[in-house]
């Protein structure tokens, strides 16, 4: 099942401001999504560039956002745990939080938003990597949404 996944700082398939670039302040845009499935207990965040170079580049990598969320803000802080027991795990710079697209000069590179609705709460700490989340959520997602942003030096 999808779910409506929107930013104001871009409509689907278009540019991505440098503000959320290595090129600007490097910080998170705001994204916002729409009412989930009945039995929603979480949401998880992906953000990767599978035109990367060296394979799929992981940008963000959120988990155990509370199910009554509709919204991150802008510039989310880049703690490996948030207040509300949100938990960010590791991108593909070694670093917890976000961290902007920052291509190597070139053609434009797709930057894949992507919001799951979880059955349950995910079982990791802090810091897990994409594959560990994934992982985690085999047979656990109930709606997904994504919106997709370009960007080039």
């Amino acid at each position: 099942m999808a779910f409506p996944l929107t930013t104001p700082a871009f409509e689907n398939d278009g540019w991505i401001p440098k503000k959320y670039t290595c090129d600007g302040a490097d910080v998170s845009p705001s994204l916002t999504w729409g009412e989930p499935p009945a039995g929603t207990q979480s949401f998880a965040l992906i953000v990767d560039d599978p035109d990367a170079p060296s394979g799929t580049w992981v940008h963000w990598v959120l988990y155990n956002l509370p199910a009554h969320a509709r919204s991150l803000p802008e510039g989310l802080p880049t703690e490996r745990e948030l207040p509300d027991g949100t938990r960010q795990g590791q991108n593909s710079s070694g670093k917890t939080g976000y961290h902007g697209p920052c291509p190597p000069h070139g053609a434009a590179h797709r930057y894949f938003f992507k919001l799951y609705a979880l059955n349950y709460e995910v079982d990791l700490p802090p810091g897990a990597s994409k594959s560990e989340l994934e992982q985690a959520m085999t047979n656990h997602v109930v709606a997904e949404g994504q919106v997709m942003g370009r960007f080039q030096h």
